[in-house]
């Protein structure tokens, strides 16, 4: 069976499956629109695979901020695919490429479909949410918080950021929409202080999961790494072994800025995961690959909407079919 055809049947014929799939496809369209749209054109205008063909997909896929040494790899690998398939027609090489994509995510379609929280069972865990401002971090919290509840899981909220003016109101907004406590001090006050009561009252509340929200800027990097840092010791101190999970929090919309931002905190925070904000804003959704590829971090969820509910799980075989889709419906059962 076809990798199309095996796509096709993975998220057709099953409502929860298809539900995954409907969101990618709506979330990627900007991507889908440039992306697909110039795979398309490629392969029309190539009858046959040759080099000229591969560095016109090598402009392609850096447009779509695949990012630089990820291009490499892909056009290397796919080079080596169409040599051992001896395939001639740029038809084929359309499948080879979605099927490369899958792979520079998880190593190979077996792996694990979907990079899962790290959450204790039967105790508290603790997720520390770091990354500029103005990336969607408060937002993004109050959206996991919102999907934790509804799968049944009590949830407190720290306010840790105090600095950024308004930071500690919107994320009590959150809480009464989600219907959740939120732990916090006033502006300007200690960001490790409040934390350190996050902690105390979800222990006290019985909670099975803390969000900690931090703050995206200081006076300079280092004050703030410094902060972030501080933060992070005062969690291990109280919670052997905490933060559980350590989610940065980037926007899509800024392509490779969003990288080196990458590079900067996960230098400072032993960085976990990736939430990638706004992916349904950008038409460069391949940064996804790039940070996966290049800093070998997983991106745990993505933004594809506004909605509350539109924080999903990160699948690198729906974010494949959501950019594929159109050529996926003209796949025959």
């Amino acid at each position: 069976m076809s990798f199309f055809k095996k796509l096709k049947e993975k998220f057709t014929g099953n409502d929860e499956k298809e539900e995954v799939s409907d969101k990618y496809k709506e979330g990627l369209a900007k991507t889908r629109g440039s992306f697909s749209g110039k795979i398309n054109d490629l392969i029309a205008r190539y009858r046959k695979v040759d080099e000229d063909f591969f560095e016109d997909l090598e402009e392609i896929l850096i447009s779509a901020d695949v990012g630089m040494a990820t291009v490499m790899d892909l056009i290397d690998e796919l080079k080596m695919e169409v040599k051992r398939q001896n395939i001639k027609d740029s038809e084929q090489v359309r499948e080879v490429i979605s099927e490369k994509l899958v792979e520079i995510y998880y190593g190979d379609e077996t792996a694990q479909e979907v990079e899962q929280l790290n959450l204790k069972d039967g105790e508290l865990s603790v997720v520390l949410f770091v990354g500029v401002n103005g990336v969607g971090k408060t937002t993004t919290i109050g959206k996991l918080a919102h999907k934790l509840t509804q799968e049944g899981k009590k949830v407190v909220l720290a306010a840790g950021d105090t600095f950024r003016a308004g930071a500690i109101e919107q994320l009590e907004i959150w809480g009464e929409r989600v219907g959740v406590e939120v732990i916090k001090h006033s502006a300007g006050s200690d960001p490790a202080a409040v934390i350190y009561d996050g902690v105390q009252a979800a222990k006290s509340r019985q909670a099975d999961v803390l969000l900690c929200d931090t703050a995206g800027r200081l006076q300079n990097k280092v004050n703030l790494m410094n902060e972030l840092s501080k933060v992070k010791r005062v969690i291990e101190r109280e919670i052997p072994g905490a933060p559980h999970e350590v989610l940065l929090v980037l926007d899509a919309t800024t392509g490779q800025n969003a990288m080196s931002q990458a590079k900067t905190f996960q230098e400072a925070t032993d960085v976990t995961g990736i939430v990638l904000t706004k992916l349904d804003g950008t038409a460069k959704g391949g940064i996804v690959l790039a940070i996966r590829n290049e800093l070998h971090i997983p991106v745990k969820f993505v933004g594809l909407g506004e909605k509350m509910t539109d924080l999903q799980s990160f699948d690198a075989q729906a974010f494949v079919y959501g950019l594929f889709s159109d050529m996926l419906e003209e796949v025959n059962e």
